[in-house]
């Protein structure tokens, strides 16, 4: 129970989706006729849904697009009139393309805010959107993007970094350790996984061939109709022998132009976050999980990477947790 000296707090959730025409950065605002107000995509969380989930469900609520999260940007609380706080969380996002189809056979349809909700929907040259946002703290996140946009931050992919579910304890389980299942707990984390997943493009799936990861992959990988990758490499047993060539795998998937997730063991997350340090300016590398377990079962590390003239540049960091059903 919340105390009851601490406000209740509405999570809601959304995107400053982007794109640049002729040259010229532009974002998506939307008219809300109940408020006479230009703002954000955005709305409140549903019960057991993510905040990830949240805004990119909302965001084709009232857009009509379905979009890719990208970096993420500054939030906003305020105080509600009823004396609860309205938290909200942003990111940058861009409309999804052909790469990402496998992510979107992975989501839910959604179906059109009513009218009476949005009536109008533009894009804005950012400099416009600014003035037309009808909330002075709506442009704080909007200063953000375009910030990234000049520093080379803003046009970035995501490799998901997670770690598999919940598996059966070792001292339980009888067989050889490459066949240690999960645990029931560990299933609904795996198809939790799923909405994380999407959210974020993935459309390459990198996993360790044992089996605990491999079924922590699997929902998403037969919702989006993706064959993983199973790779040894990625093993407990095979990085103990040879880190470097961990190491080596995750410096690949750092130079690719696609988005992905790579599923392996929590032995393995130290030289995996090692690699994503050498390739991030200092407060970045700062960020990143630093001690024993680096993360939790079925937790996910988001690292959002520029590609540049110097090679892959990790940009922005963000951890999550599946909502479990």
């Amino acid at each position: 129970m919340t105390p009851a000296h601490e406000p209740v707090v509405v999570e809601a959730a959304g995107a400053l989706v982007w794109r640049v025409r002729l040259d010229r950065l532009q974002v998506v605002l939307v008219h809300r006729p109940r408020y006479d107000d230009w703002s954000w995509p955005k709305g409140k969380v549903d019960p057991g849904e993510t905040i990830l989930a949240a805004a990119t469900r909302e965001v084709a609520e009232e857009t009509g697009h379905d979009v890719v999260l990208g970096i993420p940007l500054p939030g906003l609380e305020y105080a509600l009139s009823d004396g609860r706080r309205k938290r909200v969380h942003y990111w940058a996002a861009q409309v999804a393309g052909r790469p990402d189809a496998a992510a979107l056979r992975a989501r839910p349809p959604v179906p059109p805010a009513s009218t009476k909700e949005i009536d109008r929907l533009r894009w804005f040259d950012v400099g416009t959107a600014a003035k037309r946002l009808t909330r002075d703290d709506d442009r704080g996140p909007l200063a953000e993007l375009v910030e990234a946009y000049e520093k080379g931050r803003l046009d970035t992919r995501a490799l998901l970094v997670a770690r598999h579910g919940t598996a059966r304890r070792r001292a339980d389980w009888k067989g050889s350790e490459l066949d240690r299942p999960l645990t029931a707990q560990g299933e609904r984390q795996a198809r939790a996984l799923v909405s994380v997943l999407s959210t974020f493009g993935v459309a390459r799936v990198v996993t360790s061939a044992w089996a605990r990861c491999v079924s922590t992959v699997a929902p998403y990988a037969n919702a989006a109709q993706i064959t993983p990758e199973v790779l040894p490499v990625l093993t407990e047993a095979e990085h103990s022998s040879s880190p470097a060539r961990v190491a080596a795998e995750v410096l690949t998937l750092l130079e690719q132009t696609g988005d992905a997730v790579l599923c392996t063991h929590r032995p393995v997350l130290p030289t995996v976050v090692d690699v994503l340090a050498q390739h991030a300016r200092r407060p970045i590398a700062d960020a990143l999980p630093s001690t024993d377990p680096f993360l939790h079962p079925a937790q996910v590390l988001v690292a959002h990477v520029a590609q540049t003239a110097k090679g892959p540049r990790v940009v922005a960091v963000e951890t999550h947790r599946p909502a479990e059903s």
